[in-house]
Order: structure tokens, then sequence, then C-alpha cells
């Protein structure tokens, strides 16, 4: 019963996210409250469930609100104007190239093994060349999303370090034959952004009638707003101030940046005092500051909500078994006659299982079960891990349950239900590719 209970919650939650006549908030906050009362659940349960659920999402909210504020300064004194210029005239507006230098992008800022980071470093410095060549913010995601996946197999990112520990081995060994599947992934994601850059190059042509005058126009289609050039923007900061200053912006965010990566500071910290710091250094008295923040604030406290309604969501769900109960329903319903090959059935159905499981729900409710289901046939148990692995991983930022994909969303102004209906399948093709790609090197 709780199983039904949480299945019919997400499969109500996605299809109002996917419909997009909401805000988030209201589906992601109510959905899970009702289902948890109808489980049988008391108010006080589901307070504690909630206080639960804000402790795994809190920092990656207080992060995200100095995160986006931090970056809309540097827009303000103009940090990317040089840089997307300099691209611009390097790819002579070339959509298949930043497609594809995209993908290799996101795959350097996932080094880290945190989601997180990748989305605050790679769309804010791109999010800006897509809206001045027209392209769509959902391929930026597609390509971010589907790279960051492939290079989530690194063992000090989570979902090898939660496999690791389920099997009790080393996670480096366990990492070791996933090598050359993160290689010709990474091959495979360069290839369909050079496919979908192909393909949007097309649209923005017709559209526009040439990559020249869809530079020079200001509509966005895709946001549906006004996005104005440097030229023509309302000059919050002089443009002598925004030369003099340059350098000094370049260094801050590239110091930001760089203590995010290392670890050196918890992330919220980190951009809070980058924040400080650029006010500091760019406007000098309490008004200015005060407006720059003002400016930037609606932004940053609306996607901020959002994650915390997602914390709501990610405590119910969690706190009342839901998803584990979904996770050891679903092995179970299989016909005996598929259990010797649970754990590749598992694998092709990996990305769909993303709308309905979150990374711990899979690797330590899932795969244990598939695990001794799979190994009363003979199957190994790193073969097992493998398929779900595999299956799995390349979908992990398309999922309502990972709070870095809602950071993502809001930095690129964009929507999850549309950004599922644009790379849900896209990725999955990568996914069954990967997969083949595994079987025949024999890793299960």
């Amino acid at each position: 019963m709780l199983s039904w209970i949480g299945f019919l919650a997400i499969v109500v939650i996605v299809t109002i996210l996917i419909r997009g006549k909401t805000t988030p908030i209201i589906p992601l906050v109510l959905v899970p409250i009702i289902a948890a009362l109808i489980a049988g659940f008391t108010f006080s349960d589901i307070g504690e469930f909630f206080s639960a659920g804000m402790s795994s999402v809190l920092n990656v909210a207080i992060m995200f609100i100095f995160a986006i504020i931090f970056f809309g300064i540097m827009q303000d004194v103009g940090l990317f104007d040089p840089i997307i210029d300099k691209i611009v005239k390097a790819t002579h507006g070339n959509v298949v190239l930043i497609s594809v230098g995209t993908v290799f992008i996101a795959m350097i800022a996932q080094l880290d093994g945190s989601g997180a980071s990748t989305f605050l470093i790679t769309i804010p410095a791109l999010l800006p060349l897509y809206r001045q060549m027209k392209m769509s913010p959902y391929l930026l995601l597609l390509l971010i999303a589907g790279s960051a996946g492939i290079m989530n197999m690194l063992p000090w990112a989570g979902p090898l370090g939660r496999a690791a520990t389920v099997l009790e081995m080393d996670v480096t060994e366990l990492w070791k034959p996933l090598i050359p599947i993160q290689i010709i992934g990474m091959l495979v994601m360069a290839a369909l952004a050079f496919y979908l850059g192909k393909r949007e190059q097309r649209r923005i042509i017709k559209q526009y009638g040439s990559l020249e005058q869809a530079i020079a126009t200001k509509v966005d289609s895709f946001l549906g707003e006004e996005v104005e050039s440097a030229s023509e923007q309302v000059e919050v900061v002089a443009t002598e101030q925004k030369r003099r200053m340059y350098v000094w912006n370049l260094l801050l965010t590239v110091l930001v940046i760089g203590v995010l990566v290392a670890n050196i500071l918890p992330a919220g910290l980190a951009f809070m005092s980058g924040t400080a710091i650029a006010l500091l250094m760019n406007f000098r008295s309490a008004k200015l500051q005060g407006e720059t923040i003002q400016r930037h604030a609606p932004n940053a406290l609306t996607m901020a909500s959002i994650i915390l309604a997602a914390g709501t969501f990610l405590g119910i769900l969690n706190g009342t078994g839901m998803l584990t109960s979904i996770a050891e329903d679903m092995v179970s319903i299989l016909p005996s006659a598929v259990s010797s090959q649970i754990h590749i059935i598992i694998g092709l159905l990996g990305m769909p299982f993303e709308l309905l499981l979150n990374t711990d729900a899979y690797y330590y409710g899932l795969l244990p079960v598939v695990e001794q289901i799979a190994s009363t046939f003979g199957t190994a148990p790193q073969s097992t891990a493998y398929a779900m692995i595999v299956g799995n991983i390349v979908g992990t930022f398309i999922s309502p349950f990972s709070p870095a994909l809602w950071m993502g969303l809001g930095l690129a102004g964009a929507e999850l239900g549309k950004h599922i209906k644009y790379s849900f399948f896209w990725l999955w093709g990568v996914t069954l590719v990967l997969l083949g790609v595994a079987f025949t090197l024999g890793l299960f």
C-alpha cells in the first residue's frame, strides 16, 4: 500500500511539473503531505520528515541564493561580455562548435564530483552565449546533464561510493572497469552534441533567416523575453569602471570557484564571502549595494524557495519509507522467469527510475535486493552493480530528486517539465548505447 501511495504521489508531481500549469512549489509541498496523511502518518511525523528534508537541502539553498547574486553582480560589471564576444568570433557563430564545446566544458567542471558546482560554473558562463546565439537553454541543460552524468562515475562522486558501500568493496576497484565506459560516453555525448547542434542551427536559420540575423535580434524566443545586447543595456556600472575593475573581478571569480572546487570552505560561505567582496569592490555606497542586492534577490529567492519545497518532497517520501518500499516492490512484482536477468532489466529501466527514486533509494534500497536475487542465479555482485550504475547514472540530472538540477534550472531560467520533455529520451538513448558497450566489454 505504501508503495502505491508513493508511486501515485510521484506520478502526480511529475505530471504537474511537466504540464507547467502551476509553480513547482505547490505540487512539491502539498502532494507529499496529502500522501503521507493518506498513508496514516500524523502531522507530528510529517513535521519530523520536513526537518530531515530541510537539513538535506538547506546548504544548497543558501549556496544558491548567494551564487545567483554573485553571478548577477559579475554580469552587471561585464565580466562575461569579452569572453562571449571572443567565443562568438572564434566559432564564427558556429552553433555546432558551441554545442560540442559545452560537453567538454561540463565534463571538466564535473571532475570534482559535484553536480552543484558544475551547474554553477557552466551555466552563468555559457547561458549568455546561448542567448546571444538564440540557442535553446534546454539544449544547454541536456548537454551539461548528460556530460556531468557520465563523469559522475568517478570514485569520489556519490553513486559509486554508495554502490561500493553496498557491495563492501573498494570504490577505486569498482571504478576501474568503468573508465572505458566513461571515455566512450564522452565520445557519444560529443556526437550527440554535434547532431543536436546541427538541428539547432537549422532551427535558428529557419526562424531568423541567418545566424547573423539571429545574433542581431533582441528577442529570446525560448524564454519569451527581451534580451538586450551589452551596448543596449541600462548601465548599472559605468563602462570605465568595468574596464578598471575587470581583472579584479575575474580574479575574484576564479578564487571563489577555486575555493569551491578545492572544498576549502562550504560552498554557501564561499559564495557569501564572494558576494560581500564583490559588492565592496564594485559599489562603494550602501545605497548602490542595496540596489544591487534588490536587483538580483527576486530570482535567487524564487528558486531557493523551490529548492526548499523540493526538500519537503524528499524528506517526506524518504521519511515515510515510500521510496524504499517502491524499490523493493518493483523487484518483487517481476515474473520469476526474468529473475535471472533482473540486473539487466533494472539497468535498461534505470533512466525511468530517475523519475521515481532518489540516489539513496536506488543504491541503498534497490541495489541490495536486485543483487541478492541475481546472485542466486550465479551473477557476480559487481555485474549487478555495473548494470545498474551504467543504466542509471547518465540520467542523474534529469530527476526531480536532484537538488543540483533545481539549481541548474534556476540559473538557466528553465522549467523541470520542459527539461524532462526535451532531454529524457536523448539521455535514455545515450544510456542504452553505454549499456550495450558495457555488455560487449563483459562488465555484466
